[in-house]
């Protein structure tokens, strides 16, 4: 299960998306995902579904893989739209015991929440499985470079090599939680089956050597680094530089005729 968890993965191919300037592609993803929570009712969230999956097509991306790191969050997914079952004001009652009810407004808010969460995972995934880890620090740190100038010099370069890296080690992590899981298994350990209790408990010896292998892996890049003399950003040399195209302002052009999409159907519906 834990090998079908493919978020941090950059997949290689020849899309007009893979091409756009990282730059673009993270501003837009904070405006989409922005507008995507502003979408109010369902012709605007479904403008925003059918806009999501027209993205998820160019990028030329099996769509297999972007269901994939649904099965992570699942249980999140469900608790939450589980929850909003119960916050409906108004509408007619479909279920009630005890205090609690659900109502036809709290069904539309589960769906809607659910909905939006899908969608923050499945554009969210199209940026990592698009974006290279070094063209996603050198983006990071150039959208934060105005930081320079009101007293995190230093700090913005290491924000953005943090963030790189964290996503970075989400697939090795993963690989060396499962191969700690086989391990357990083949000493006698079940992590599958018994109460809820007991389950947790035979987590411990899974989560106890995945931290001291993270903190190994953690000083072993650092003493790489180090013996390259890595430096930080200061006097740092790219060998790629970012250079803004007119593919570029076609795609942000493409993305703004969304977000107003979604604000007009807001507005006539």
């Amino acid at each position: 299960m834990l090998r079908d968890i493919t978020f941090g993965q950059y997949y290689e191919s020849r899309s007009v998306i893979h091409k756009t300037d990282p730059r673009i592609k993270i501003i837009l993803l904070i405006l989409l995902i922005v507008f995507i929570f502003l979408a109010k009712n369902g012709f605007a969230l479904g403008f925003a579904v059918v806009s999501v999956l027209a993205v998820m097509l160019i990028t030329k991306i099996p769509i297999k893989l972007y269901f994939k790191n649904m099965k992570a969050i699942l249980p999140v997914l469900i608790f939450t739209a589980v929850l909003n079952l119960f916050y409906g004001e108004s509408g007619k009652v479909l279920l009630s015991f005890w205090k609690l009810q659900i109502t036809t407004d709290g069904v539309s808010r589960a769906v809607f929440m659910a909905t939006r969460i899908i969608l923050l995972i499945f554009i969210s995934s199209a940026l990592t499985y698009t974006t290279t880890p070094n063209d996603l620090t050198d983006a990071i740190e150039r959208l934060l470079s105005p930081l320079k100038y009101v007293g995190l010099k230093n700090a913005v370069h290491t924000l953005a090599m943090m963030m790189t890296i964290a996503l970075r080690f989400i697939p090795t992590l993963i690989e060396e939680a499962e191969k700690i899981m086989n391990a357990q298994k083949a000493r006698g350990a079940d992590l599958e089956n018994g109460k809820l209790t007991e389950r947790v408990k035979a987590l411990i010896p899974i989560l106890i050597p995945l931290l001291i292998s993270s903190v190994r892996r953690a000083y072993e890049l650092a003493e790489a680094m180090e013996c390259r003399c890595y430096n930080g950003g200061e006097g740092r040399t790219r060998m790629k530089q970012m250079h803004l195209k007119g593919r570029d302002f076609a795609v942000f052009g493409v993305a703004l005729v969304i977000c107003g999409g979604i604000i007009t159907l807001n507005i006539l519906f």
